[in-house]
């Protein structure tokens, strides 16, 4: 069976300016990358992006935000706040976007081994009703949401350098949807401390490892061992979703944590081994953020290559320490989540 690669041309028309850091360059150095690879190409089974379905899409956005992005798109584009940028081919982007979860979750039924959505505009920013953090549509909470609906338990693992604010908020009072984010802390947005975990009935549903600067490997396949592995256990997702995230890269120009791209890929092949007892191939990824491209690309390959079996042409040495401070917010979220969970 193949790996789905949601992919559609129209993402690169969402043009951000020349000096934004998520600009469709990104796209281009992946999709570079794996033409680059013959074996990893004909491992993937492309499938093109679907616009959202409007109904799917008011299930986690505001009316207001799609009116005020449909408004900004019909004169021609602008600024959403200073970083957020639309152009005119922005919103198409944003619909498939945020309609790639459902097709990659529909060939995912129809056989696929997962599936990687590689998409932008990124998602996990943007709240209920404000776009921001680059993110016009947040694309993974509209699948999470379309999965909920349909009656099935959602678990969601957001390993990009900031913090997902936005499926945080969507999702915050639910039982139906686990939300757990490795991210640098304090970054932008500067939300995602070890305390919030949730509120009313999703309480314990969220678990955040706010990560000092400087953290790299270790601790996080540590959070993942001993903490994260064992909540998803006992929540039983039917859906493993990803917000796959590369600037935690220690290459990255916008944050300062220390993965490699090996690093992606034992993240990738541990939640493929969770899923493998736990909700067999029902495993998506979206591409959130990472802006050094030739990093991106190096990392998104090592995700493929654990997906697909197909060996890594990627050769870095590890990064270094500067590991105490994060091992014990590894503590700390084990303290917090064993009040929920028995971790």
């Amino acid at each position: 069976m193949s790996t789905a690669l949601v992919y559609h041309p129209a993402f690169l028309a969402h043009d951000t300016g020349r000096w934004h850091p998520e600009r469709a360059a990104r796209l281009d150095a992946i999709e570079r990358r794996i033409r680059g690879r013959p074996e990893l190409s004909e491992a993937v089974e492309a499938v093109d992006a679907v616009p959202v379905d409007p109904e799917a899409l008011v299930r986690v956005h505001s009316a207001d935000l799609v009116r005020l992005i449909a408004t900004v798109d019909a004169a021609g584009g602008g600024h959403l706040d200073a970083d957020t940028v639309m152009s005119a081919g922005s919103l198409a982007a944003a619909r498939l976007a945020a309609g790639a979860g459902a097709a990659a979750v529909d060939r995912v039924r129809a056989g696929a081994d997962g599936a990687f959505c590689l998409v932008r505009p990124p998602g996990h920013h943007a709240v209920t009703g404000r776009a921001m953090g680059f993110c016009l549509f947040n694309n993974v909470a509209v699948t999470a949401a379309q999965l909920v609906a349909g009656g099935a338990r959602v678990a969601i693992l957001d390993w990009d350098a900031h913090h997902g604010n936005g499926t945080q908020e969507i999702f915050e009072a639910s039982a139906d949807v686990l939300f757990v984010s490795m991210h640098e802390y304090p970054q932008y947005p500067g939300t995602g401390s070890v305390r919030e975990l949730g509120e009313g009935a999703g309480t314990g549903f969220t678990l955040n490892f706010p990560f000092p600067s400087g953290t790299g490997e270790t601790p996080y396949l540590k959070a993942f061992d001993e903490v994260v592995a064992g909540v998803l256990e006992q929540f039983g997702p039917d859906w493993i979703l990803v917000s796959a995230g590369y600037d935690a890269h220690r290459a990255d120009p916008l944050t300062d944590l220390g993965l490699t791209a090996r690093s992606f890929g034992r993240l990738t092949a541990r939640t493929r081994a969770l899923a493998a007892d736990l909700c067999p191939r029902r495993v998506v990824l979206f591409l959130e953020g990472g802006y050094d491209l030739a990093a991106l690309a190096d990392s998104v390959e090592s995700t493929l290559a654990e997906m697909t079996g197909v060996a890594a042409h990627v050769d870095e040495p590890a990064a270094p320490g500067g590991d105490d401070g994060a091992v014990a917010v590894v503590e700390a979220v084990r303290r917090l989540a064993a009040e929920h969970w028995d971790v």
